[in-house]
């Protein structure tokens, strides 16, 4: 047991020398990661589009 309640000590003691971002940077990044997943998503859909009508071109259907 007072291995467990050392290590739970020692891990409060790490997290307050963390670094967290402010609430501006959280936000922002969060933004910024849903602006690229969107990005990525319209493309990667627009690129299954095109690749999806060619085949049916090459196809012949």
């Amino acid at each position: 047991m007072p291995n467990i309640v050392s290590f739970l000590k020692e891990v409060k003691e790490e997290l307050g020398k963390v670094a967290w971002p402010s609430r501006e940077q959280t936000i922002r990044y969060t933004i910024l990661v849903i602006l690229v997943a969107v990005i990525v998503g319209l493309f990667l859909g627009g690129l299954d589009y095109i690749l999806t009508a060619l085949t049916a071109v090459l196809l012949g259907t």
